[in-house]
């Protein structure tokens, strides 16, 4: 039997639009149902487990459960993905990297600040020129606000979420790595940004099915 190999798995592990291109044609329910079968095959073969936190879990349960995933792909996941929780108490994470992670968000606070402070001034420049030619208060709100309230989020969401951890989920996937000595498996940014600083091995969603392909590919031959 080959050593044992430790996956821990985000969400986006299943939900990354080009892993269902390439793996699901373009469909989640397929996509998960292929990985879910691969990660039982070279559990059998090659003794690797993927593993993913409750949190994630469900979070990735919710989701196919919104794509009306087939309830077999679902009992599948259930049997096949190992839940464990990781243990946040004893999980011993260098203070450098909380150092890092507090001045990576000031930082983006700071950012996501001036981009405010930047949307205000802007709308209300645009506004005071449009009641200056006598344009409507709903043509003002519709055109000047509206347009202004959407750049704003789509900028100030890049500025403080992307390339960082957001959510209970993704620090969970990382906290139950490092326990594990695993590898992450995902396609958030952020995900991997914090993955390769705490020294863990890290592979995005669409390369993980060919790296275990290969693994399995690998197998045959040696075992026909």
């Amino acid at each position: 039997m080959p050593v044992k190999q430790r996956f821990v798995l985000d969400t986006t592990a299943f939900t990354d639009n080009k892993l269902r291109d390439e793996f699901g044609e373009g469909q989640l329910t397929n996509t998960a149902n292929f990985l879910i079968d691969l990660i039982a095959e070279s559990r059998i073969k090659l003794n690797m487990s993927c593993h993913m936190p409750p949190i994630t879990y469900k979070e990735l349960v919710d989701y196919l459960g919104r794509y009306e995933c087939p309830e077999e792909v679902l009992v599948k996941a259930e049997t096949w993905i190992v839940k464990k929780s990781p243990n946040r108490y004893d999980t011993k994470i260098p203070s450098e990297i909380f150092y890092e992670y507090v001045q990576d968000m000031r930082e983006r606070m700071n950012k996501g600040m001036r981009i405010s402070e930047n949307a205000i001034w802007e709308s209300a420049a645009e506004s005071m020129v449009m009641l200056s030619r006598g344009e409507k208060k709903s043509d003002i709100e519709l055109n000047i606000v509206g347009n202004a309230i959407k750049d704003f989020r789509k900028k100030y969401r890049a500025a403080l979420r992307k390339g960082t951890l957001d959510s209970a989920p993704d620090l969970d996937v990382l906290l139950l790595a490092k326990e594990l000595g695993a590898g992450v498996v995902a396609a958030d940014e952020g995900i991997k940004v914090w993955a390769e600083r705490l020294g863990l091995r890290f592979l995005s969603a669409k390369s993980f099915p060919k790296m275990v392909n290969e693994y399995l590919k690998y197998y045959e031959l040696k075992n026909p």
